[in-house]
């Protein structure tokens, strides 16, 4: 626990370690104890039956708030499962405080099915900005590291995007289908063309990840909740990719952005993949 006031650059000069271990405690002591073991009790629906929460999701948030508002004091969390239980809560990412921007088990459908595919997300932020975030997945034991103005690590080191193969078809991950509107169906439609190979996403975190480390061209996302984007578009930011929504600007975790939007490992793809979606608009 800090014991005098800090900015958020001393702050983050001194306590990276420190978040990076709370995240790991989290998910040790709450999420994979449960991997795997979940009763029919721990498992309960959110909106429908594809929004789901388990214990683990509850558990490791609670942990996580608890923890990192001890580490900076004067923050706020905002956490996927805090904000459904009070919408209010998400108001935060407009105030003046920083904020920790929490998703506990991105990917939760992965996890109740066993599937090791989901991660914890956190991700610091103060007036709409995101300043740190950390990309954990436990079963991997894989943490992604970036710091704005100071690049991004896996496991230390460091993270770039690069670009796509020349005349290689773009791999990009779209939103599911049952998750977007019929505007959103008709601009993801524009990636179903000659060069371009879309699939569905998995977890939001980890297909930043894959971004990052190069692994993945691009993704087409159609909703904006903060805990899903945050943390990962700062990874991809600082290994050298972009992000644009619809209407061309870059993509706000405060909201009102014109979706879908795309992140891509560098400018060029992403002004491609935007192009595609504009054209199926």
């Amino acid at each position: 626990m800090i014991e005098h006031m800090e900015t958020i650059d001393e702050f983050l000069a001194h306590h990276l370690a420190d978040v990076e271990q709370a995240v790991r405690e989290a998910a040790a002591t709450e999420i994979m104890p449960r991997f795997r073991q979940l009763a029919a009790h721990e498992v309960d629906q959110k909106s429908g039956p594809h929004d789901l929460v388990t214990d683990a999701d509850r558990k490791a948030e609670e942990h996580l708030t608890e923890v990192l508002g001890k580490l900076l004091p004067g923050s706020v969390v905002v956490g996927e499962e805090a904000v459904h239980a009070d919408p209010v809560t998400y108001e935060a990412l407009q105030g003046e405080a920083p904020v920790w921007i929490v998703d506990p088990v991105d990917g939760t459908r992965q996890f109740v099915h066993g599937d090791p595919g989901f991660c914890t997300l956190v991700a610091l932020a103060q007036r709409g900005v995101v300043l740190a975030s950390w990309t954990y997945a436990p079963v991997r034991d894989q943490l992604a590291v970036a710091v704005r103005g100071r690049g991004a690590q896996l496991d230390g080191e460091p993270l770039l995007a690069g670009a796509p193969d020349p005349g290689r078809d773009l791999e990009v991950a779209t939103s599911h289908p049952d998750y977007t509107t019929d505007d959103q169906k008709r601009a993801l439609l524009g990636l179903r063309t000659k060069g371009v190979s879309p699939r569905p996403c998995g977890s939001a975190g980890l297909e930043y990840l894959a971004i990052a480390r190069g692994e993945l061209d691009a993704v087409a996302f159609s909703w904006e909740a903060a805990w899903d984007h945050a943390a990962g578009l700062l990874l991809v930011e600082e290994a050298g990719g972009a992000h644009l929504t619809l209407a061309g600007e870059p993509f706000r975790i405060t909201g009102g952005n014109t979706l879908p939007f795309t992140a891509a490992r560098d400018a060029a793809t992403a002004r491609r993949v935007l192009e595609l979606l504009s054209g199926g608009a």
